[in-house]
């Protein structure tokens, strides 16, 4: 991902209200290892199931706000991510929702997914262990999920835009 600061992330969000944008909590832009990112996603440190999903399309720089529900999902099960693909205990993916953009979002309609609770696919994609135990084609592997959250993103923010994805 390439480096954003503060206001290009104000200036990107297509789901909320210049007031919601004034109040949203921003992350430590200074420690962020931008290389290792497919998009910048953090959780609102003041208000507990708002969340935040910044990334890159081209040139075009797109981010979305989220919410998470309220209760986690109950553990002794697994849940995988719609983002990277990852499989995890039940309690750490979560159902996010993000309002519609425009006049539908105005009036309460959201478009929904199951994330990882914190938001921080972009680490785990280059923590979990590939398929194969020998890991010959690590580079190749990371690329093809990286490419793959890059694409799921975007198709996201189209449906909250309300544009088609089929």
């Amino acid at each position: 991902m390439r480096p954003v600061t503060k206001a290009d992330i104000a200036s990107c969000m297509i789901n909320m209200s210049d007031t919601e944008i004034g109040v949203m909590t921003f992350p430590g832009l200074h420690e962020t290892l931008w290389d290792e990112r497919e998009f910048l996603g953090w959780r609102d440190v003041h208000h507990k199931t708002k969340g935040y999903l910044v990334f890159w399309i081209g040139d075009q720089l797109r981010g979305l706000m989220v919410r998470a529900a309220e209760t986690q999902m109950p553990p002794g099960r697994s849940a995988i991510c719609a983002l990277c693909h990852t499989q995890q205990p039940a309690p750490q993916v979560s159902l996010f929702v993000a309002p519609k953009a425009g006049e539908e979002g105005y009036r309460g309609n959201t478009v929904g997914t199951y994330l990882c609770a914190d938001l921080a696919c972009s680490t785990l994609i280059r923590i979990t262990p590939s398929e194969s135990a020998a890991i010959p084609n690590v580079d190749k592997t990371l690329s093809h999920k990286s490419l793959g959250i890059r694409d799921r993103l975007e198709n996201f923010s189209n449906r909250v835009l309300g544009l088609d994805v089929s």
